[in-house]
């Protein structure tokens, strides 16, 4: 399924080798920053409105007390995910990787299509990786992004191998940007490209073996 590709996608890149974790000191050196990226800062307040979009959604569904009680994490998940954006970005520039609008649009086509239309997209996306129906572009884009990577590097995602190269230039990518994560959320870890002891809610499903039929 398009959802378990694209999730499993991500982590087998983020998730490749352990590393030391780096120290951070966000919120003394950049008071009102929930990261800095490359020297652009991640605001708490844009961490917030990410965080509020998927509250607002989820109060608005019919499970709404079981969404919101299994997203206990929500806010350092949106973290995690602005700031490995922002590293796929790099690692895409320093690849000459590029994204087109067209591509995102043929992208949610074949999602919807898989999913069973656009409302299910949307329930699907808010369910199983807390992203809201305005952010469903984004995360979209990140796939045809790290795909395209994969491409370029001459990666196959599905190999050991491929996941070491795609990794290796996400890591190298995360390095060059020098994270500075605020305490309040961790710590970031270069080579796993990700914040440090926090595991995605979708990381045990995408990394087991589909089950028949899936």
């Amino acid at each position: 399924m398009h959802r378990r590709r694209r999730t499993a996608l991500t982590v087998s890149a983020a998730l490749l080798v352990g590393a030391p974790l780096l120290t951070a000191c966000g919120s003394q050196a950049h008071p009102g920053a929930a990261a800095v990226v490359g020297g652009d800062r991640i605001e708490v307040s844009t961490l917030q409105g990410q965080v509020a979009a998927v509250r607002e959604a989820q109060r608005a569904s019919k499970d709404s007390g079981q969404l919101i009680d299994k997203s206990g994490q929500l806010g350092r998940a949106k973290l995690h995910g602005m700031i490995f954006d922002r590293v796929l970005d790099r690692a895409a520039r320093d690849a000459g990787v590029t994204v087109s609008r067209n591509e995102i649009q043929q992208m949610r086509k074949s999602a919807a299509a898989q999913s069973g239309g656009e409302e299910q997209l949307q329930t699907a996306m808010l369910q199983q990786s807390w992203v809201a129906p305005n952010q469903i572009d984004a995360v979209l884009r990140e796939q045809v992004q790290l795909t395209k990577l994969a491409q370029t590097l001459g990666a196959d995602l599905q190999q050991p191998e491929g996941q070491k190269a795609v990794g290796d230039a996400l890591s190298k990518a995360s390095k060059a940007l020098k994270i500075d994560v605020n305490p309040r959320f961790g710590t970031w870890d270069d080579k796993q490209t990700q914040l440090a002891n926090y595991k995605a809610p979708w990381i045990t499903e995408a990394t087991q073996p589909a089950e028949a039929g899936a």
